[in-house]
This record gives structure tokens, sequence and C-alpha cells, in this order.
């Protein structure tokens, strides 16, 4: 008994120590790839309908060129597939040799292929759009190793009061991101339409798109590489986690060593730290003296209603969630929000596009992820995730069902409102806690597994979602659609229907997931309890 008591000192410890600056300053270190993520994710949804114009303009058309249906898919959903790959691999890769040494490449990758997707030459559109689509899959690769191993590093240091607060806190950093990308959009595009003044494009087509504004979407693409550059160093300098040590590597020696190099902690005796790395009971399989593993009857037994649970609600999410984000700029066309698009000149037409994301951003995404910071270790996470999706389907609802009335005049203000809310809701809700929660719940040797194999199911959700909502959303009219290349679709109003299904969907759903507030990671995952 005695042993078994030693065995869990440095967990204990950690779970037990005081909020420290070092929190602070993982939070921070981790929270700006985040933000990266974020920035590079969504950029790309505030440049197409420039690149559309500058590469695919036809002479004499009366409306401006928009990049072809199967071109818009691959530019805006390859890096999603990136990220889902990057997602499996690093989740796993994570837990076979460490966080913190994997930790950097995903930092170099984001910043190598931020700069190279700026870069991306060609002699032909389609040459610039096969380059471009290339590097944005592997700027995803890089963002996918993020989502695991940032979640579950801050798991793993965090104390069991607060942890709920300091993993939001980092996924917080995404609404910061959003909101960059629209703020750095909005200021290239003044720069260069002050040095370079247009005019509309039914005024005069040609001149409506300056040569100069090859440079502005490539600019705004490759901003994303600086936030992940100024946090290099640090992500270098962090100390593997202590529960990857002491659980995992079975060095709790180790563990304790590091830990007291970063946090303010006890020391431990020698033979505390050895008895601290021997095997929990709980981590064998009963069949044989070996850890289960993630395939075995035993984790299905003890966590695959979880993991069913952690990845289908993170799937549903992101099917609502990307479609909403990266197509915003076509529900505020169809509602009459942002001009047409021969009433702008190409770089008008990107500032609008901007100004209408950042606001969204402001008023109802960054709130709602600070929200969930604020709230999530007082009301718990599946108080917060089942109210989310609740309230993303009622106002998607509250859109859907009066559609023709927030398309009429005056009323533009009214659906800009609702929409905002659904993006508070899904930032106070699943979006932050299907991060959360799936970096909690499982053991430690395949915590960073799951998580990713969580945040890959919800990646096949943001695929579904960016381009299945980018044709269901399309005019039910064959000559409406067709004008821009697309079949018939479903048109906004039943994509809105859709999408509010899906939130009810991950509303049902939820109920497969635990409630880890509170509790000890250990405690979650029955590491500490015997076979």
């Amino acid at each position: 008994m005695a042993g078994g008591q030693n065995k869990m000192q440095v967990l204990s410890a950690l779970d037990s120590a005081k909020t420290q600056w070092y929190h602070f300053t993982a939070i921070i270190v981790a929270g700006m790839g985040f933000f990266t993520d974020a920035y590079d994710l969504f950029c790309i949804s505030l440049v197409t309908k420039l690149l559309g114009r500058i590469y695919y303009t036809v002479d004499g058309s009366p409306n401006p060129g928009s990049l072809p249906p199967n071109v818009s898919a691959a530019v805006n959903g390859v890096a999603f597939v990136g990220t889902l790959s990057g997602q499996l691999f690093f989740g796993w890769l994570g837990d076979r040799a460490g966080r913190k040494s994997v930790y950097g490449i995903t930092l170099l990758l984001m910043i190598i292929c931020s700069v190279a997707s700026g870069l991306s030459f060609g002699h032909s559109p389609a040459g610039v759009m096969s380059t471009l689509c290339f590097f944005r899959f592997w700027l995803g690769f890089g963002i996918g190793g993020d989502y695991p191993l940032s979640a579950t590093i801050m798991s793993e240091y965090a104390n069991k009061k607060t942890r709920g607060a300091f993993i939001a806190a980092v996924f917080a950093m995404q609404g910061f991101g959003i909101l960059a990308g629209g703020a750095v959009a909005i200021g290239i595009t003044a720069i260069f339409n002050a040095r370079f003044p247009a005019p509309p494009y039914a005024a005069d087509p040609a001149a409506s798109m300056p040569p100069e504004a090859d440079y502005v979407w490539r600019i705004v693409l490759m901003f994303g590489a600086l936030p992940a550059a100024l946090t290099f160093y640090w992500r270098m300098k962090m100390p593997e986690t202590a529960r990857y040590t002491a659980l995992v590597a079975r060095n709790a020696e180790r563990a304790a060593a590091d830990m007291a190099r970063v946090l303010n902690v006890v020391e431990f005796a020698k033979d505390d730290a050895e008895a601290a790395a021997a095997p929990a009971a709980s981590s064998a399989c009963p069949k044989c003296s070996r850890p289960f593993g993630l395939l075995s009857c035993e984790f299905a037994r003890r966590h695959g209603w979880h993991l069913v649970g952690t990845a289908s609600t993170w799937f549903l999410l992101d099917i609502a969630y990307y479609s909403q984000n990266l197509f915003q700029k076509d529900i505020f066309s169809a509602v009459g929000w942002i001009p047409a698009a021969r009433t702008m000149s190409a770089l008008g037409e990107l500032f609008h596009i901007a100004r209408a994301q950042t606001l969204i951003a402001l008023c109802g995404t960054v709130p709602g992820y600070w929200f969930t910071v604020a709230f999530i270790d007082v009301l718990g996470r599946f108080k917060i995730q089942l109210a989310g999706f609740l309230m993303m389907a009622a106002f998607m609802l509250g859109l859907a069902v009066p559609y023709e009335h927030w398309r009429s005049a005056g009323n533009q203000t009214g659906f800009v409102v609702m929409y905002a809310f659904t993006f508070f809701f899904a930032n106070f809700g699943p979006n932050a806690t299907t991060f959360i929660v799936p970096a909690e719940i499982y053991p430690a040797r395949l915590r960073a597994t799951c998580h990713g194999i969580s945040a890959a199911a919800g990646k096949v959700g943001a695929i579904v979602g960016s381009f299945g909502f980018m044709y269901l959303a399309q005019s039910p009219d064959p000559a409406k659609a067709a004008a821009h290349g697309y079949p018939p679709g479903i048109g906004v109003q039943n994509s809105l229907f859709a999408l509010a299904g899906c939130s009810l969907a991950g509303f049902m759903l939820t109920f497969l997931v635990p409630e880890p507030k509170g509790k000890s990671l250990e405690e979650m995952s029955r590491e500490n309890e015997p076979a």
C-alpha cells in the first residue's frame, strides 16, 4: 500500500501545485501555436475572391472572375486534409517519442510552409494554384500536430482545479488568430488602396485590379510565419511533461527534476521517485502484464464509448463551424451585407470581406472563447458543451426559418447579430470543449493519440463542411448556380437547416462524454485504480 502511495507523489504534486508564472508561460508558448493555426487556416477564406479575380477573370465578362468549383474546393480544403494527417501522425508520435521531442517540428513546418504558400509562383493559374495547394497541405500537416501536442502538454502541466481554464486559454488564442487575419488583411489592403487606387469593376474592369494586387494575398499568407517564429525558441526550451516522463518513460526521478526546474514544488527522495516510475496496475491488461493498447479489448471496455463520443461530437461541430467560418463571405453576399462584386475593385472587395470577418470575430468568436476560459472550471465541460450545441441549433434555426426576412433591405444587421451569436455559442461551447476533454480522459501513454484521433474526426467534419457547404449552399435554380460554375444546390436557407441538425446530433452524442471537472488526469483515465 505504501508503495502505491509513493508511486503517485509526482502526479499528486502536479495536481495540487499552485498556479505559477510558468503556467502562464506555457499558455503563451502553446497558445501562439494556436494563434498561428487559426490565422493560417482561416486567412485563405479572405483571399479566395481576390485569387479568382487575379487568375480567372475573363476579358469582357460583366462580372469579375472567381475560382472554379474544383479549384475553390482544393484551395479551401487541402489544408484540412493535411491537418487531419498531421493530427493522426503527430498524436501517435507524441506518445511514442515524447511531447517535447516533436513539438518543435510542427512549428518549423508551419513557419516554412506559411512563407512558401506566399511564394507560390507559376506560368499559369493552374500552376500557381497547384503550388499553393501543395504548400498548404504541408502547412496543415504541421498545424495538425499542434492540436494533440499542445492540448496534452497543457493538460499534463496544469493542476486539476484550473486545468480546464488553462487548456481553454491555449485554444482561445485561435480567436485572436482569426481576428489577426482580418486585421492584417484590412491593414495591407488599406496601404495598397492608398498607394494604388482603383475604380470598381463595373466602371473599368482592367483598372479595377492593379498588378500590385498579386502581392496582397501573398503578404497576408506569409504573415502567419511571424508569430510562429517568435515562439520557436521558447518552445524548444520547454522540458518534457512530468506525467509523460513518469508514466510513459517510467523515470519519475527525471520527472521530479524537470518539474522542480520550472514549477515550485516539493522535491522527492530517490527511492520515492523510483517507486513512482513503476507501471500502474490499471495500465496493464488483466490477461497479461503489459500495458493495454489502443486496439485492445481492455481499452474498448474502459474508453471505447468515450472515444466514440469525443470523435463524433468534434466531427459534427466542425461541419457546422467550418462551414460558417470559411464561407461567411458568401453568406454575407447572399443577404446583401457585402456589395455585389462588380461594384467594387479587387482590393475593395477584400477590404469588405476582411471587415465583415473581423467584426464577427470581435463580437462573437473571441468573447465566446474567453467565456469558456472563465466558466469551464465552474460549470464543467459537459454543461457548456450541451448548452453550446443547443444554442447553436437555436440560432441557426433563427436564421433559417425567417431567411427571406433577413434578406430584405434593412434587416441585414439583425442577420449579422444572429450569425455572431452562433459563433459565440460555438466557442462558449463545443468548439472549445471538444478540444479540451480528449486531453483529460485517456491514459498518458495514449493521450496524444486519442486526442489526435478525435481531432482528426473533427477535420473530417471540416472537410465535409468546407466541400459540402460550398455546393449545398448554391441556388436550387440551375441558371443561377451555373452562372458561378456550380451544379444546383439546396440554397443557403436549407443549408442552415442542415447545420442546425448537425448541432442537435452533437447535443445528443455529448451524453457519451464524461465530466472531468475537478478530477485528476489519473482518476479520469483510471490509471490510479486496480485493473
